[in-house]
């Protein structure tokens, strides 16, 4: 099997070969980036297993460039890191322990010594023990992760494939080198691995190891909730995460990692009427936001969007199914999910909440004859967030009639069009009102009170309806007649717009 390498590949392997040389250690470029560059895959970093001293490896690698890249080194895991800046986008499919000097673009090389590694049953940290190549293949998560390259002198360029890893890369396989129970035993979040390869690449799960997760799934439980949730995170990211979701779903995992999300399953019906399944819907809705947009929060945003169904979920005799509230209930729910997945409580969290308070009221305005008034609330509520509003909505629009998708597609349009004629006339995306609190306390002689609040948000309502243009005079003269109207008077009688 011939690999082809770039210019800046082929000159970190060199380098990586001599030190190794240098040090007489056994060294081999291994997992990930072996399998990318099979698949034509592009990839920038490498991780490379030595037996021995992953650490020394790292320190005298970083001794064969100039400058000389800083080691990151963690000694209790005996791994170490370095960034290199080198070129490269020729490509070679010849490989030679010889090379010279090279200068430019980034490329992150991960040391780490040959090792075996096992978990007892009820601990989330792994028992590790100095090994072989071997048994460092052994210890690796799928076969198509076990393929490696030799950089030692004698076999430079060979590759070491002991599970035929390059028959399941061929036939798009995801399998366990070693008895599925075993692997997963030894690190159980290698089955949410399993499931992130099979949707990052399109592959399909080998039978029996995927019996192997479905038997498994509650061990997950020992693992920390960081390495479960960026696991999450890269399905999330995935082109169609969907197939992650649903293949989590049916291994069992998902009920475990995210009940809530579980709790959308299923339709039910009450006399003859019926309700979509909100999970599957959830997931149409994330692949159709995916098409469009690579922004993980705002993929978040459609997973949370109808989260609160199951618990506003009723029957109305002669209606039917309705989930009156589940925006707000919903955006309530987000930081409690976000807190439990260890996800950021910040403008991110507050960004899905949004989204997931709002997702209905672009929808909503397709139905009735839109006002100015009610597309400038819109474009006030979502603020600079308004276009990543109008993608989750529009992704939102799910139904096996297509006709009707049509319709609703077309009446979105209406909306967005409206929208944008609207920001463009009165910038509302970032609006900030031409009167401040401070400027009404000075102008009326008051402390923070209700007073202040009402008096601002009657000329934001006033602004909004299109009462009054967006100007500081109308305003400070509308301001004056609703404060005379609740009996204020200003501080300076002589006060003038």
């Amino acid at each position: 099997m011939k690999i082809n390498y770039t210019e800046k590949e082929l000159f970190v392997l060199k380098k990586v070969a001599h030190a190794a040389e240098a040090l007489g250690v056994e060294t081999y470029l291994i997992g990930g980036f072996v399998r990318d560059k099979i698949l034509g895959r592009e990839t920038n970093d490498a991780d490379i297993v030595c037996a021995g001293d992953g650490i020394e490896l790292a320190k005298e690698v970083a001794k064969q460039f100039n400058p000389v890249p800083q080691v990151d080194y963690f000694k209790n895991f005996g791994t170490a890191h370095i960034r290199v800046n080198l070129p490269g986008n020729k490509v070679s499919s010849q490989v030679s322990p010889e090379g010279g000097d090279l200068e430019g673009a980034n490329f992150d090389i991960e040391f780490v010594g040959a090792r075996k590694e096992s978990y007892q049953f009820d601990s989330r940290k792994p028992e590790v023990e100095p090994g072989t190549i071997a048994d460092d293949q052994n210890r690796r998560d799928f076969t198509i992760n076990a393929l490696a390259v030799s950089l030692n002198k004698d076999d430079f360029g060979k590759l070491i494939d002991p599970f035929d890893g390059l028959k399941d890369l061929s036939n798009k396989i995801i399998k366990t080198p070693l008895e599925p129970s075993q692997t997963f035993s030894d690190d159980p979040l290698r089955m949410m691995r399993a499931i992130r390869f099979a949707t990052q690449l399109n592959f399909v799960i080998d039978e029996i190891t995927w019996q192997g997760i479905i038997d498994s799934a509650a061990r997950i439980k020992i693992i920390s909730q960081e390495r479960i949730t960026d696991e999450l995170n890269k399905i999330i990211a995935a082109p169609k995460p969907s197939i992650g979701f649903d293949l989590l779903y049916k291994s069992g995992l998902l009920q475990i990692i995210f009940p809530q999300m579980v709790d959308l399953v299923g339709a039910e019906y009450k006399d003859g009427l019926g309700h979509k399944d909100n999970f599957y819907h959830t997931l149409q809705v994330l692949d159709n936001l995916s098409e469009k947009s690579d922004d993980l929060w705002l993929r978040w945003a459609a997973i949370l969007h109808d989260i609160a169904k199951p618990a506003t979920k009723k029957f109305e005799e002669g209606h039917g199914w309705t989930f009156h509230g589940h925006e707000v209930v919903g955006g309530r729910m987000v930081q409690k999910i976000f807190t439990k997945l260890k996800l950021p409580q910040n403008e991110k969290m507050r960004f899905v909440r949004k989204m997931v308070e709002l997702h209905l009221r672009p929808i909503s305005l397709t139905k009735e004859n839109i006002t100015d008034s009610a597309i400038r609330r819109l474009l006030f509520d979502a603020g600079e967030d308004i276009d990543s509003l109008m993608q989750l909505c529009q992704a939102d629009i799910t139904s096996k009639n297509k006709q009707k998708v049509k319709r609703f597609q077309e009446n979105f349009q209406l909306v967005y069009q409206r929208c944008k004629e609207v920001e463009e006339k009165d910038h509302l995306r970032n609006w900030q009102p031409p009167i401040s609190g401070e400027l009404i306390m000075e102008t009326f002689g008051l402390a923070p009170s209700k007073p202040v609040g009402v008096i601002k948000d009657a000329l934001k309502d006033a602004m909004l309806d299109g009462v009054i243009p967006n100007s500081f005079e109308a305003a400070f003269e509308f301001m004056l007649k609703k404060a005379k109207d609740m009996g204020l008077e200003p501080k300076n009688p002589q006060s003038t717009i």
